[in-house]
């Protein structure tokens, strides 16, 4: 691998904004095909087993393959360049496609589950963009500029579920199992994402910017950053506590809508609110980046919860309407995004370079299990509560975010 070129001969303003811009396109790329594997997971898993209580195993599956991976593939990171780790993250993803076909054609659950958890290790690597366009970035423009790979999602994340109805026409064509037609462009748009991170993302972001910090000292006599472990800790419980409710109500609401719309408008129904939901995840995030930039970390995370739970109220007094569901779907994707830029951002100002990776990989694990173990209880909560009463339990991790910010504040003052 040829080596970086010297700090001196370097812009690093430039270097900066091309590789916001390689992210960014491997963004668009990675979003197509999660867009399209996120809507189909529960519907797979509902038909496969037979049983509607086990639709959140399909969440909890991806979330689970991030957790357990996002922590190896941040030493990765650490080790070799985020432009290894992305890559790999690729080709988990890549085999977990062929697993899930694999398994509907076979019609085999737990099969399922392994092809669903390797595609949520390439989902482990996606989350490591936004972390990697923070590398070289400064403190006036972090928000903005992570905010900026977190947007480019919006593209591919709202086609992907889009993608649906014509996948399930392509997939029948060629003899596919029911739902899977999707994937084919889930597989080309991962393949896609990882041809422009091996070629493109040069000079590596992280190994630069490690480069760089070591050299920090001896050429300008500059102070290391500082360390800042409680907000890190507060920072890493808003973006975990806000993956829980987001992923919780999500997860369920294609088994919901099942059961409230005619059944030959179930995948369009589908498609649709998740598309919409997809937007409202990552349409908005420059605008949370800049806020964050301008007005703070915390307040910013803390209009987050104040949007998840706007769409809490909304989806359980409109539980029984296709738009009450849908608004309530956009408003949660607006509250994850203002609290995960802005969550993602303070992360990485209060942690020194060298420990970056390793409190990134750690907050994603948290992130991932913790939502991971939401949505399993979402299907049984859904058995047992109904759609409603889902959603006055995910009020108890925006509970938790707000006592955390009076905590932080309360210490810092």
């Amino acid at each position: 691998m040829p080596e970086a070129p010297a700090p001196a001969a370097l812009d690093l303003s430039a270097t900066q904004r091309r590789t916001v811009r390689v992210l960014a396109a491997g963004q668009v790329l990675t979003g197509v095909a999660f867009g399209a594997t996120l809507s189909l997971g529960a519907l797979l898993a509902s038909d496969l087993s037979g049983q509607e209580a086990l639709s959140g195993f399909a969440t909890a599956a991806v979330t689970l393959g991030a957790a357990l991976t996002a922590i190896p593939l941040a030493r990765l990171a650490a080790r070799r360049g985020r432009r290894f780790a992305l890559t790999t993250g690729n080709l988990a993803a890549l085999l977990g496609i062929a697993v899930v076909i694999a398994a509907a054609a076979l019609r085999v659950f737990p099969l399922l589950l392994v092809g669903i958890a390797l595609i949520g290790a390439g989902n482990a690597g996606t989350l490591q963009s936004r972390f990697a366009a923070t590398d070289l970035a400064s403190t006036a423009r972090r928000g903005r500029d992570l905010a900026t790979v977190v947007w480019a999602t919006t593209v591919g994340g709202v086609v992907g579920p889009l993608l649906l109805a014509p996948g399930e026409l392509v997939g029948a064509s060629i003899g596919m199992p029911r739902l899977t037609g999707a994937y084919l462009f889930s597989f080309a748009a991962q393949a896609c994402a990882f041809g422009l991170y091996l070629l493109v993302l040069r000079p590596d972001p992280l190994l630069l910017a490690q480069r760089l910090e070591r050299e920090k000292p001896v050429s300008s006599g500059a102070a290391p950053e500082a360390d800042r472990p409680r907000l890190a800790r507060f920072a890493m419980l808003a973006v975990s506590a806000s993956h829980v409710t987001m992923a919780a109500v999500m997860a369920m609401t294609p088994v919901h809508l099942s059961h409230i719309v005619a059944p030959d408008a179930v995948t369009l129904a589908v498609g649709t609110t998740i598309a919409l939901h997809v937007f409202g995840m990552y349409g908005l995030s420059p605008v949370f980046g800049i806020l964050a930039d301008r007005v703070g970390r915390v307040p910013v995370i803390l209009f987050g919860q104040l949007l998840l739970a706007s769409a809490l109220v909304t989806a359980a007094v409109f539980a029984d309407a296709q738009a009450g569901v849908l608004v309530a779907l956009v408003l949660l994707g607006l509250g994850w995004s203002a609290a995960t830029v802005a969550g993602s951002a303070l992360l990485t100002e209060a942690t020194p370079v060298a420990s970056r990776p390793r409190r990134q990989g750690r907050s994603d694990t948290i992130m991932t299990a913790s939502a991971a173990v939401g949505s399993v209880l979402a299907g049984l909560i859904l058995g047992v509560a109904g759609y409603e009463g889902l959603a006055l339990w995910a009020f108890l991790p925006v509970a938790l975010v707000c006592a955390g910010a009076a905590v932080v504040r309360v210490r810092t003052d």
